[in-house]
C-alpha cells in the first residue's frame, strides 16, 4: 500500500506495508512511478517527500509477487525486460522528477530501496536507518541503477567495497560517506523532512527544476557540454516570474515571494 496527500505544496509520498519491511510488488511500483511524474506535471506541487513507516524504508522488490521461473518458463532478453520496464523506470522517474525530491529513510533500505533514496535529491537518514547493497549475498549483479549512482556518489572503490561484501552501512557511516545529507534521531525525522520540504516549496521551482537538471547531466557531460547546458537552462529560467522577482527584490531589498512559476 502507498498513501498520498498533498501538503503545503508538498507532495508525501509513504510505502505503507510495514509487514514486508515495504518491499515494492510491481503495482506499487507503478504507483510511485505515476506520482512522481504527476508531482513534475501539477504546478501545486513543489517538492516532494518519499518516506515510510515501521522498520524498513524499502527492502526492494517483492520477491514473493513474483511468478517461480517453472510457471513462466524463462526466454532469452525475459531478465533485461523487466529491470528495464520495472526498476530501473522507477529509479529515472526519481532522477527525471521536475520537484526536488527528499528522500525520508526512516529504516533499512537495501537492494533497490536503496538505490530508491539514492536517487533522491537529499537524503535524511533516522539514525536507526541502514543501507545495505544486497545483491552479492543472493549472487546477483545490483540492479535500479545501483552501479550508476554509487560511484556517482562515493567513488568507485568505496562502491565497489559496498557492492562486493553487501555490508550493513550505518546511518553515520552513510553520512561520513557523503550518501545521506543528514542523520536525525528518529523521532526527528518526519519533523525535519517537513521543515527541508516546505523550505522548498518556498523556492523558485523552475529554477531548481533546472539546477537539478544541471546537476545530474554534469556527471555525465564534458565540460564545454555543461557549459552549453548551463547557459540555456539561465536563458530559459530568465523568462520565469520567480526569476523577475528573485531580481526586483534583490533591487528593493526585500525577500522575494517566489510563486513556483
Amino acid at each position: 500500500m502507498i498513501t498520498h496527500s498533498l501538503d503545503n505544496h508538498v507532495s508525501w509520498i509513504t510505502l505503507n506495508r510495514p509487514e514486508v519491511m515495504n518491499a515494492l510488488t510491481p503495482d506499487q511500483r507503478e504507483t510511485l512511478i505515476h506520482l512522481l511524474e504527476t508531482a513534475s506535471a501539477n504546478a501545486n506541487t513543489r517538492a516532494v517527500v518519499l518516506t515510510a513507516t515501521g522498520r524498513g524504508f524499502c527492502t526492494g522488490a517483492d520477491l514473493r509477487s513474483t511468478p517461480p521461473p517453472g510457471d513462466h518458463p524463462r526466454l532469452p532478453g525475459d531478465v533485461s525486460r523487466v529491470i528495464r520496464n520495472g526498476a530501473q523506470r522507477l529509479i529515472t522517474a526519481v532522477l527525471d522528477c521536475e520537484k526536488p525530491v527528499i528522500a525520508a529513510v526512516n529504516g533499512t533500505a537495501a537492494g533497490l530501496g536503496a538505490h530508491l533514496a539514492y536517487a533522491c535529491d537529499l537524503i535524511l537518514a533516522a539514525e536507526s536507518a541502514r543501507f545495505i547493497e544486497v545483491f552479492a549475498r543472493r549472487g546477483l549483479v545490483p540492479d535500479g541503477g545501483g552501479a550508476y549512482l554509487l560511484p556517482r556518489l562515493i567513488g568507485p572503490q568505496r562502491a565497489k567495497e559496498l557492492m562486493f561484501f553487501g555490508d550493513a552501512l550505518t546511518a553515520a557511516d552513510a553520512h561520513r560517506l557523503g550518501l545521506v545529507n543528514r542523520v536525525v534521531p528518529d523521532e526527528e525525522l518526519e519533523k525535519t523532512a517537513r521543515a527541508w520540504a516546505e523550505r522548498l516549496a518556498t523556492g523558485p521551482t523552475r529554477s531548481l527544476s533546472l539546477t537539478k537538471q544541471l546537476v545530474n547531466a554534469s556527471l555525465d557531460s564534458d565540460r564545454a557540454t555543461a557549459f552549453t547546458a548551463e547557459a540555456a537552462a539561465q536563458e530559459i529560467n530568465m523568462t520565469t516570474s520567480d526569476a523577475t522577482e528573485g531580481v526586483t527584490a534583490f533591487v528593493e531589498r526585500r525577500t522575494p515571494a517566489f510563486t513556483g512559476r
